[in-house]
């Protein structure tokens, strides 16, 4: 066994606490091993100033799955990080950024079996000259084999109750028609059918496709959209042998009995997919990058400047990415053996 790789975050953020309470929610929740990739006194700090009885022990990755039983351990940067709770500062960047590397790092050289993140903020990244669009583009960057393109990452967000993909993600509501392509659309149905038979373990994947417009374009008076571009998209991804279905209203595509029909949505742009799950998984959904050659996961929201330090941050969906990266991986290993 391997442990999970834990990024820090934003250190200004509420990572370093939901960090803390996930380990101590090690036995309740079924917390699988993972290992911190911090400064050590960061999180002796937070735990200080939370009242939090959490033990650290720097360690090396090898002796992280012992450790874990009575102990936090972190990997240290290298870097000390000095952060005050609420207060982002852009000196911190490159610590963010060394321990997003160092997870990728252990990752891929076997000495980690996934990658969960901790919240960044992609403003204080930018300040300090940060390039890439945000975190997930960056861990594409991360992946790419040398002298090729980077994969496409897939933004899933995933519950037990629903999961969703938006095809366009953070982009203006008016550029969404014009970045929508039947190609980027099939890619990104490949790619989730995929990844839900490889890591989920779903035998034969049904995906939906929401429509762009309302009541999917009604047949070309609200929109050509639907029939132009999703509907040959559908098309082809049938011919693929992929059990692929709409463009469906999307209106209707998320009660109890439309989520029955399908494994996964596929809908056009960000809050026509994240508004449901939040509505549905506020506290329970997961967001997972597919397309990635390693199973990457991270709560589904941001760094919550407004109450880091307070001590009232939940860590539920940081304990539902730890437990999700661990199934996906156990899953993807057994796929592959």
């Amino acid at each position: 066994m391997v442990p999970i790789a834990l990024t820090q975050g934003d250190p200004a953020g509420i990572g370093p606490e939901l960090t803390l309470k996930a380990w101590l929610a090690r036995h309740e929740r079924h917390i699988p091993p993972f290992v911190a990739l911090t400064d050590p006194m960061l999180l002796r700090r937070t735990a200080e100033h939370l009242g939090l009885a959490v033990p650290i022990a720097e360690v090396a990755p090898g002796a992280a799955i012992d450790a874990f039983v009575d102990v936090l351990p972190v990997v240290p940067l290298g870097l000390p990080v000095m952060a005050e709770a609420g207060r982002p500062d852009p000196g911190t960047a490159a610590a963010t950024l060394a321990s997003i590397d160092q997870a990728v790092a252990l990752v891929r050289s076997g000495a980690a079996s996934a990658v969960v993140t901790n919240p960044i903020a992609k403003r204080v990244l930018y300040a300090a000259g940060f390039r890439h669009p945000g975190h997930t583009e960056y861990l594409a960057a991360l992946a790419a084999t040398p002298g090729q393109a980077a994969p496409l990452p897939v933004m899933m967000l995933w519950s037990e109750a629903l999961a969703v993909v938006p095809v366009t993600i953070h982009v203006p509501l008016r550029a969404v028609p014009d970045l929508l392509t039947t190609d980027l659309i099939v890619e990104t149905g490949r790619i989730v059918a995929r990844d839900l038979a490889r890591r989920f373990g779903v035998a034969h994947p049904r995906l939906a496709l929401a429509g762009l417009n309302p009541h999917a374009g009604e047949g070309g008076v609200l929109g050509r959209e639907d029939d132009a571009v999703i509907a040959p998209a559908v098309e082809r991804l049938c011919r693929e042998g992929i059990d692929a279905r709409g463009p469906s209203p999307a209106d209707t595509l998320f009660h109890a009995r439309a989520r029955a029909t399908y494994d996964a949505v596929l809908a056009m742009y960000h809050d026509q997919a994240l508004v449901p799950i939040k509505t549905i998984a506020f506290d329970e959904a997961v967001n997972v990058t597919l397309g990635l050659p390693f199973v990457r996961t991270s709560p589904d929201h941001g760094t919550a400047f407004d109450i880091a330090g307070r001590g009232v941050a939940r860590p539920d969906s940081l304990c539902a990415a730890l437990v999700l990266a661990a199934r996906l991986a156990a899953n993807e290993r057994q796929a592959g053996a």
